[in-house]
Order: structure tokens, then C-alpha cells, then sequence
């Protein structure tokens, strides 16, 4: 049996008062599911017959189909119950008033990652700003954190890096769960908000310590593996190095054409970084960056998640990377999640003043102590919306 009880679960045994009779939406994705691979959908349509009138789907689309950023989903009608699902990744990311006319409570389902720059939490800021905008209810049912709840880590992001991998100023690894954060970005809005928290989960636990199934939110989040290197990991969309995408193992690999794996290693000190260790690999990406040529760097085996610092450990690859290889090495251009100007790199640090140190070469500590007091600041901040315990 699974040591957690998502929220999903808890709404269905014990529904939230003034939910009968209310017309339903439910923004979610195949990884909407209970600890019997149940999806929400069904579950909800089958506990309030009639209830549910729309569905709503985030970046990926609803089947989660789509690969990559900037591929948009269209609306359509459920293949099951025929209801309409509204793409919120389409020609909008915020949900108009026409979409949400259809109903008077919209219920939230989706895993995150753990990590500032994952789109779904922004998709659900959306919908709390229009909620209020016209007094329509939100309910959010809380999943865990795949990264655990224990640790925040990074730089929070500065305004003039805002974008949609990025609205509020929180650090790249948060430590909330989505629906303390749902609370703390509604600090701010005051939407008529109800959290249905999890049994059991407990901010010292990672994924694998909740006995839930894993179902990819993303098609390149496949493992929880995969997530605890996301919050370092993503940088690398920023740049020329291939983030995995195009293999079986997207952000845990790495590499590039132009990569020397012993000269990478030599910089790092050898192999074996704090909580990890790193086991040189060839790849041919099959899609993405680098498609069908040989690219050499790394798969990153985190054998300690209390030790490994995912965002650290990827800026140290940054600037080995850079050291010995900045004749070949590029930052991405723009576009990016629909940003056309400022670098992609910008945007997910959410820093400039972050890629410029790291550009120069600063050491890392010197780097990390520069946002230090924001950091605390944040830790300090997200303790008013706790849920759950150590």
C-alpha cells in the first residue's frame, strides 16, 4: 500500500463541502491518476454523475503527446464523455471567460516537479487570477513534491527575467508542493481557494519514499529519477548542449559533439560529485539538438538525493564546459516559451546576472552566496503556506 494518500483520493472518499450540484471543470493530465491508475476524469465523473462539464489541459496537451516547447495542443471534445477539453496551451496560456463559463468550480490535478521553471504551476497562477476575476471557486488537490519538501535551492527569479517558465520570485528548486504554492501565489490574488492536502506525505520524503506510482507528467519527465536532476539539468536548454531530449533518458544524460570528457572530469576533480556520481556516455539524439550526430558527455546517477544539489552540480558542468570547450559553446537564441528578445538561458536562470558570473568563470560558492539572503528570505516566506510536516 502506498505510504501517501494524494488528494485526488481524498476528494473522492470525502468531497469538499458545497461541491453537489456545482458544475464541475478539472485541469489535468494523464499523470491525474489515483494510486490504481484511476484517472481523475473518470473519477470524478462516475462520484458526481452530470457534474462534469469541461476539461482543461496544460503545456503537452491532455494526452501529454506533445514533445517539446512551443508545440501548442488545440481544443477538442473527450474522447470518453464528449465534454470539451480547453487547451491552455494553444493560442492562449490564460483561460478566457468563454472557457470557463461552462463551470462553477475548477478542480486542479496535476504533478509537478519541484522546479520554478515547469509550466504547469504558472498555468494554474492563470486560472486563480481568472477565478477571481469572476468569482469562480478553484480547488486544488495536492500531490508531492518529487524533489522533497525539506530543501530550496537557487537563485529567486528577478522581475526583468519574467516569463512563463517563471512568474513569481521563487528559487529553481521551491521545496512547496503545488498546493502550497497555489497558496502562495494566492496570497496575492484572493481567489476563492481550497487545497484538499495528501494523507502521509511528509516535506522528508521523495518520490520514491511515497509508494505511488510514477506517471509522466511530461513526455521527458518519465522517471523520478529524471526529476531530481531537473532543477539543474533544464539549464542546458539554454544552451547548445544537448539536455537528452531525443533519448530514453532526457536531463539525466548530457553531452555535445565538441565535448572531452577527460578534461570535463579533470576540472570536476574525477567522477564522483557530492550525491552523485557520473558515468561517461556516447548518445545520437533521435529529436532536439544534435539530432542523429554523436554526442559525448554524461549520465548523472544520483546515489544520494539528501546530499546531491541539482541546480550547484549543473552550473559546475556549465562552467566546465565553458572553461575548456568556449569556442564551440553557444547560448541558445531566442525564441523561447514565447519570449523572442531575451536569451533563453535569461529566463530560465532567472538571473542575467547569474549566466554573466557563471560566464566569468566566478566560483560557485561566491555565486551562491550572492543570493543567499533572497534564498532565506523565500525559505522564511514559504513556511506561511506549509501543509505538511518534516
Amino acid at each position: 500500500m502506498p505510504n501517501v494518500r494524494t488528494g485526488l483520493e481524498r476528494f473522492i472518499e470525502t468531497p469538499p463541502h458545497g461541491i453537489g450540484g456545482q458544475r464541475i471543470g478539472l485541469l489535468c493530465n494523464p499523470a491525474s491518476t489515483d494510486s490504481r491508475f484511476r484517472h481523475a476524469r473518470d473519477l470524478i465523473s462516475a462520484r458526481f454523475p452530470g457534474q462534469l462539464r469541461a476539461l482543461y489541459s496544460p503545456q503537452h496537451g491532455f494526452f501529454a503527446e506533445k514533445q517539446d516547447n512551443m508545440i501548442e495542443s488545440d481544443h477538442m471534445a473527450d474522447p470518453v464523455l464528449g465534454i470539451p477539453v480547453f487547451s491552455l496551451y494553444g493560442e492562449t496560456r490564460i483561460p478566457t471567460e468563454e472557457m470557463l463559463a461552462p463551470v462553477d468550480v475548477l478542480v486542479v490535478d496535476l504533478q509537478d516537479v519541484g522546479t520554478r521553471v515547469y509550466t504547469f504551476i504558472y498555468t494554474l497562477s492563470y486560472c486563480l487570477e481568472m477565478a477571481a476575476k469572476l468569482g469562480k471557486r478553484v480547488v486544488v488537490l495536492d500531490r508531492p513534491n518529487p524533489v522533497g519538501g525539506s530543501v530550496a535551492e537557487g537563485n529567486c527569479l528577478v522581475p526583468g527575467c519574467a516569463s512563463f517558465v517563471g512568474r513569481y520570485p521563487i528559487p529553481m528548486r521551491h521545496g512547496l508542493t503545488i498546493g502550497e504554492l497555489a497558496r502562495l501565489f494566492n496570497d496575492g490574488i484572493g481567489c476563492d481557494l481550497e487545497v484538499i492536502a495528501m494523507d502521509g506525505w511528509k516535506r522528508s520524503m521523495f518520490f520514491r519514499d511515497t509508494g505511488l506510482p510514477w506517471v509522466a507528467p511530461s513526455p521527458n519527465m518519465p522517471t523520478p529519477e529524471t526529476a531530481l536532476v531537473y532543477p539543474g539539468q533544464v539549464i542546458w536548454e539554454g544552451t547548445n548542449v544537448s539536455e537528452g531530449r531525443g533519448t530514453t533518458q532526457p536531463f539525466e544524460v548530457f553531452g555535445a559533439p565538441f565535448a572531452d570528457i577527460e578534461k570535463i572530469l579533470g576540472t570536476l576533480g574525477g567522477n564522483a560529485l557530492p550525491g552523485a556520481v557520473l558515468r561517461p556516455v556516447a548518445f545520437e539524439p533521435t529529436s532536439g539538438k544534435w539530432m542523429g550526430t554523436l554526442c559525448r558527455g554524461f549520465q548523472i546517477h544520483v546515489t544520494d538525493p539528501w546530499e546531491y544539489r541539482p541546480y550547484r552540480t549543473t552550473l559546475r558542468l556549465l562552467q566546465a564546459i565553458i572553461f575548456h570547450h568556449g569556442d564551440c559553446f553557444e547560448w541558445k537564441p531566442p525564441p523561447y516559451e514565447y519570449e523572442s528578445e531575451r536569451l533563453p538561458a535569461d529566463l530560465i536562470l532567472g538571473d542575467t546576472g547569474v549566466r554573466r558570473a557563471i560566464e566569468q568563470l566566478a566560483d560557485i560558492a561566491d555565486i551562491e552566496s550572492g543570493w543567499g539572503e533572497s534564498l532565506a528570505a523565500f525559505i522564511e516566506t514559504g513556511r506561511e503556506f506549509h501543509l505538511y510536516g518534516e
